[in-house]
């Protein structure tokens, strides 16, 4: 029996790779795609051209999820904090609005609920939160050898130094979240 209650959000935390690895661990998600939105170009813009800052794209990922196992503001609260939302158009040392902190929302639920989890976040960080929260716009898979990029290159310097420091973060705030 095909699931028809499926909702989908789409987060932009810096680079997409941190993103999805975090939330392939989540219960209730059912897919995570890497991809690009939120641009002002048309057509399908290609990672190079993303990478220039040009587009006006961000990373992010598209999630597919089981509101009855995981809601919405759920994801949005392990999303704020796996990745510092106070850094404007920055996570780490990937610089740019490429990766800026963004909650693309597809309905007046989603958004009401984004601004009540983003109110909610802004009194556990000492800096102001600068995410941006937008309607949702078109979304454009990234390339294939972005997409489970953790799990297919988790040996790779950056998933080692990057990734694995949010993976460890999720594990310890969110742990009744995961799958087992």
């Amino acid at each position: 029996m095909a699931k028809t209650n499926l909702e989908i959000a789409t987060v932009g935390g810096g680079c997409f790779w941190c993103t999805e690895a975090v939330f392939q661990e989540v219960k209730g998600i059912l897919k995570v795609v890497s991809g690009y939105t939120g641009g002002n170009v048309p057509g399908r813009p290609t990672y190079r051209e993303i990478c220039s800052g040009l587009t006006g794209h961000a990373e992010v990922v598209q999630i597919t999820f089981d509101p009855a196992i995981i809601s919405y503001e759920d994801i949005l609260i392990i999303f704020m904090t796996t990745h510092d939302p106070t850094t404007l158009n920055r996570q780490g040392a990937d610089a740019g609005t490429q990766y800026r902190s963004v909650i693309y929302y597809y309905n007046n639920i989603q958004e009401r609920k984004a601004k009540m989890v983003l109110k909610k976040m802004s009194a556990i960080y000492e800096k102001s939160i600068v995410t941006e929260l937008s309607p949702h716009g078109v979304f454009y898979d990234a390339e294939e050898y972005h997409q489970d990029y953790y799990k297919n290159n988790s040996q790779q310097g950056y998933c080692q130094v990057v990734i694995n420091p949010k993976l460890a973060k999720l594990r310890k705030l969110h742990a009744d979240k995961l799958l087992n």
